[in-house]
């Protein structure tokens, strides 16, 4: 009962929030310079005031700014994200459609940045003179310095072109349409470059985040205790210290997981990842309304998600955090 309890607490505040930012999302970009009917009269070749002002009537924008939202708010909780004005489609079906991609990216850069973001941070405590703490610092340095965009071109440059061993852009090669395991394949090799210039900064971060809280786990008195009572350096390490020096790494991850979706439009902008980074890119340029909202609010949700798990993850961690307090 107390799961079900905080699911359900959650999943409620996790509603409220969602319907804050669908209304927020709302009233600040409708107060972004420039109006939506000029755009689409510029890219039609060009409008009298008429037909500018139908356009405007077409798309309700002849309405008060609270009579708009209260539409768009209606129309969202129906399951009704609007009408593409760049692309002329559903706002659902295009995020449906790349939404699945952009997870593929995302999901295996955070897993690889957690997990050996963390076993880095981990060893190099436990030899905080060593060589090995050294290196992990100096590539911790570099993660952080380094931004995704430019790490994303450095690897094409060195991987695509001056050692051609990954493929430079998109999903597939080009004019193919693959099935099965051959599409698998291909998707495979074509993530490799994108998962790693998304994960590098995020890997750094881990890393240090993990080798600071092992560094004071180990100092604590019940590490002391343990070794005090002959238990093996390994055992005290992994058994004892890992578990509450992971939490901070989680709560990080958590925190994130909206930033590594951010990144990811810089990353699907450098190799051409059709997911919906690429989608925000096209709707920012082209003021498609519709779109940015639709966009912000799938982030949104996947940030609920997120926090949900993550919280849920601590109990697993940690039996005296208790998912009903």
């Amino acid at each position: 009962m107390g799961s079900l309890s905080f699911i359900s607490r959650r999943v409620m505040s996790g509603i409220a929030m969602i319907i804050a930012v669908v209304v927020l999302n709302f009233f600040l970009l409708s107060a972004a310079p420039g109006d939506i009917a000029d755009v689409l009269a510029m890219q039609a070749g060009g409008a009298t005031a008429d037909q500018v002002e139908g356009i405007r009537k077409e798309l309700g924008l002849d309405k008060s700014l609270f009579a708009q939202m209260i539409i768009y708010v209606t129309n969202v909780a129906q399951g009704n994200l609007g009408q593409s004005l760049f692309y002329n489609e559903s706002v659902s079906q295009l995020i449906l459609e790349r939404l699945p991609n952009t997870l593929i990216l995302v999901l295996p850069a955070m897993f690889i940045a957690v997990v050996l973001g963390t076993l880095l941070g981990v060893l190099s405590a436990y030899r905080p003179r060593g060589i090995f703490n050294f290196g992990v610092t100096l590539f911790s340095l570099v993660g952080f310095a380094a931004p995704v965009f430019w790490s994303g071109m450095v690897l094409l440059i060195v991987f695509a072109y001056w050692f051609p061993i990954f493929p430079a852009s998109g999903m597939y090669n080009i004019g193919e349409q693959p099935t099965g395991w051959d599409a698998v394949w291909q998707v495979g090799h074509h993530l490799i470059l994108p998962v790693i210039s998304l994960s590098m900064v995020y890997l750094a971060q881990y890393s240090r985040q993990a080798r600071a809280t092992m560094l004071d786990v180990l100092g604590s008195d019940y590490v002391r205790t343990a070794r005090a009572k002959g238990l093996r350096e390994r055992a005290v390490v992994y058994k004892h210290a890992l578990k509450n020096a992971v939490l901070p790494v989680v709560t990080l991850a958590g925190l994130q997981f909206s930033h590594a979706v951010a990144g990811a439009v810089l990353v699907e902008t450098v190799f051409n990842w059709p997911g919906l980074g690429r989608l925000a890119f096209d709707a920012v340029l082209n003021r498609d309304f519709p779109l940015m909202l639709g966009l912000l609010l799938i982030s949104s949700v996947l940030v609920v998600v997120v926090n949900v798990l993550v919280d849920w993850l601590y109990s697993v961690l940690d039996p005296r955090i208790k998912m009903g307090g």
